[in-house]
């Protein structure tokens, strides 16, 4: 007896190559666009032992995890990483980022996290690029957590190597990425003699072997159930429209934001810096993040949970990523949230007006014009 989810079909390479067709369409990109079969963590690493070498000189802006594990990679490669690490909670200011290209004329690639998802920071994406492109570095972004959320313009700004996490904003698997490749860095990885071949952390390999091919033979052992799951991903949000998805982010971050503040609590991050996928809040003197979590997820799950790395003493995080950014699901985390409080220490705000404050956010920001 077959079972559809242990014996699927296998995926002929024209399916892969159309889906491919479809990420980039999504994207508005005229990059190579590729699907590696893993996790976007490894085309991340990827990527940075690609660019990064001995000779090479790289601005890493570190505003949370990911952009510290980028700045690891790249040096592990041999790069002579010079870093920017902003205050917590907060952006990497671009003149921050102008000063040290200035200082270091020799900075050939410049890396950096559009949206930390751990911290809920949002970089200013389409400045820093800007100064990276004027300064003629290679641009490696990772917009695994923001692309579906926020406006991402990879063309537009000058990215050169860019990731992407289905299973993020757009709601789709975990166990495949979205890579999106310029000529540019493609030229710099193949001129690099350490850049990684023949082995999972190659992006030339993937080049090689499917790029620049006639795309009849799938490198690796393709993923169907996958690849099926992306392309049900792309189509929800391609019917969706792209743009009300990313409306439904800011609605959600805004209820989230004003129902927590109804409550007493602050956000971690402020307004100008703070992204739509997560919102993190300090946690009230004398209370415990995972008491409070495990509080809330007493009488039920929601999207809440505690602080990631150095954030897990101080913060929870209120996840509206993906299928999450609802407002019904704001609303129900705002409930145990508040509910929570209200058992572990007397409640600042009230929770009837924190939960109208979030429906009052939620519609203000719906009835803007999408763009």
């Amino acid at each position: 007896m077959t079972n559809p989810l242990l014996d699927p079909p296998p995926i002929d390479p024209a399916r892969l190559a159309r889906l491919e067709v479809a990420v980039a369409s999504l994207l508005e990109t005229r990059l190579d666009v590729f699907l590696p079969q893993s996790e976007a963590v490894l085309p991340l690493e990827a990527a940075a032992r690609g660019l990064g070498r001995v000779g090479v000189a790289v601005l890493n802006l570190v505003t949370g995890p990911y952009g510290a594990a980028i700045g690891r990679w790249l040096r592990q490669a041999g790069a002579s990483v010079f870093e920017i690490h902003a205050p917590p909670g907060r952006a990497v200011e671009p003149d921050a980022v102008a000063q040290a290209l200035a200082a270091h004329p020799e900075i050939s690639v410049v890396s950096f996290v559009h949206v930390e998802a751990a911290s809920g920071v949002r970089n200013d994406a389409s400045a820093l690029n800007a100064l990276a492109r004027a300064h003629g570095a290679v641009v490696l972004l990772d917009v695994v957590a923001s692309f579906g959320a926020h406006k991402v313009d990879i063309d537009d700004w000058g990215v050169d190597l860019a990731v992407i996490g289905p299973q993020k904003a757009l709601a789709g698997p975990a166990g495949i990425s979205i890579a999106a490749v310029s000529g540019r860095a493609w030229s710099a990885m193949s001129d690099n003699p350490g850049a990684p071949r023949d082995s999972l952390l190659s992006l030339l390999d993937w080049k090689q072997q499917w790029v620049d091919s006639d795309k009849t033979t799938i490198p690796g052992t393709p993923s169907p159930l996958e690849i099926a799951a992306l392309e049900a991903a792309v189509d929800r949000v391609v019917s969706e429209g792209l743009q009300r998805v990313q409306q439904r982010h800011r609605a959600s971050a805004a209820a989230s934001r004003a129902g927590a503040r109804s409550l007493g609590l602050v956000p971690f991050v402020n307004d100008a810096d703070a992204a739509v996928v997560a919102t993190t809040l300090k946690v009230p003197t004398g209370i415990g993040p995972r008491s409070l979590v495990e509080t809330a997820h007493a009488d039920r799950q929601v999207a809440l949970s505690s602080g990631f790395g150095d954030l897990a003493s101080t913060v929870v995080r209120v996840d509206h990523t993906g299928q999450r950014a609802r407002l019904d699901i704001v609303l129900d985390t705002l409930d145990a949230l508040g509910a929570a409080l209200a058992r572990l220490s007397p409640l600042r705000g009230s929770l009837r007006e924190a939960l109208d404050a979030a429906e009052q956010a939620w519609s203000a920001e719906e009835s803007r014009p999408l763009s």
